[in-house]
């Protein structure tokens, strides 16, 4: 309210001062010109002014991207069965989480009862052909046996062997426990279990239906490795650097922010003439999911650049100025192309023009009032 109060007295002081002043002709006098404001000594008196000129500093500026959530290829998982079957159970739906270990989805099939009978089958031969084979192995040794049975022992028994590991092996794809199948105990269902934490993008099967080996059942996302993908164009590409911290949000929440880091920089250019950058997520969120637009900022340090402190800079009807210093109590309002902004400073992008001025820097709102008060007069 003081600020107010006070501003609208300058205004009026300014108000009752000005007089316009025409030279013997008639004509307006430079003090009249849109853009340049002649105070008298005791209006100066009145505004607390002090100068500045440009200085080189080292500011940022904030670059905005957009791209999606992406997960890598080792973290989008197509889960398919080792042998074909009809789905027996699943209650899998798209969203849903679940646990390392968990019952996905149960199959049968006759040849998983046939697997099993196999691996018993060669299991029961081999304790027979083992002790054959040791047998033979001592009536060679004594010489009591010709060498050509030894070996036909010997190549026997290993066949036998190669083929129940082939089978443990196949009864272990299909999630069986070769040490506990017997007899009494062969199953007619495998089940499908989750390889990690994560949950369902996409369920490709329903309850009765055949899959084969071919099939993709589910697509499975672990969500500890998400990444952002972002492009950025060429003209900022090599101001983007690995391990930069960002800030990245969405369109429906920009209120919560993301921070992360980026972890690589693309190496090709696209036709859109941008580049792929990837960042990783300083804490991943469940909210986050693959395919989510997102939009993100980095701030990039600059060079040295010429910066006024961000006071002196004064926006008016669309434009930004400030005012320089003229001999006789008189100031100059001068347009200014800005650039980044920081530190309280703010770049000059036509800084040749303003080179060797003395600018306003406190008092440059009061003296744009001011200006404006006398031109409407």
């Amino acid at each position: 309210m003081k600020t107010i109060i006070f501003f609208a007295g300058l205004l009026i002081f300014f108000g009752c001062s000005n007089t316009t002043e025409t030279n013997g002709d008639g004509s307006a006098s430079a003090a009249d010109s849109g853009n340049i404001l002649e105070l008298t000594d005791e209006q100066l008196k009145s505004i607390p002014i002090s100068a500045t000129t440009l200085q080189e500093r080292i500011l940022t500026h904030t670059l905005k991207l957009n791209g999606k959530v992406d997960v890598p290829p080792q973290n989008l998982v197509s889960v398919s069965s080792a042998l074909g079957g009809y789905v027996t159970s699943t209650k899998l739906l798209p969203g849903m989480h679940f646990k390392k270990g968990e019952l996905l989805a149960e199959m049968e099939d006759n040849q998983y009862i046939q697997l099993q009978q196999d691996y018993l089958t060669a299991t029961a031969q081999l304790e027979n052909r083992k002790a054959e084979y040791d047998r033979q192995s001592e009536l060679n040794r004594s010489k009591a046996s010709s060498d050509k049975v030894y070996q036909q022992a010997k190549a026997d028994y290993e066949t036998l062997l190669i083929s129940k590991q082939a089978l443990q092996e196949k009864l272990t794809l299909i999630n069986i426990r070769p040490d506990k199948v017997s007899a009494g105990n062969i199953k007619r269902t495998v089940g499908i279990f989750a390889p990690f934490d994560g949950y369902v993008t996409q369920v490709f099967v329903n309850v009765g239906k055949y899959v084969s080996p071919s099939d993709v059942l589910f697509e499975l996302v672990n969500p500890r490795d998400l990444h952002l993908n972002l492009k950025v164009f060429e003209k900022d590409w090599e101001n983007v650097k690995i391990g930069q911290p960002l800030i990245a949000y969405t369109n429906s929440s920009p209120e919560k922010k993301y921070h992360g880091k980026v972890i690589l920089t693309g190496k090709a250019i696209s036709e859109e003439r941008a580049v792929e950058i990837h960042a990783h997520f300083d804490n991943p969120d469940p909210q986050l999911i693959p395919g989510l637009y997102m939009n993100a900022e980095l701030e990039i340090p600059d060079a040295q650049t010429p910066a006024l402190p961000e006071e002196s800079i004064v926006s008016f009807e669309g434009r930004e100025y400030v005012f320089t210093i003229r001999e006789g109590n008189r100031f100059e309002m001068t347009v200014v192309q800005t650039g980044a902004t920081g530190n309280g400073w703010t770049e000059v992008a036509n800084a040749q023009e303003l080179r060797g001025a003395k600018i306003v820097q406190s008092g440059a709102y009061t003296l744009l009032m001011a200006l404006k008060n006398k031109a409407e007069e």
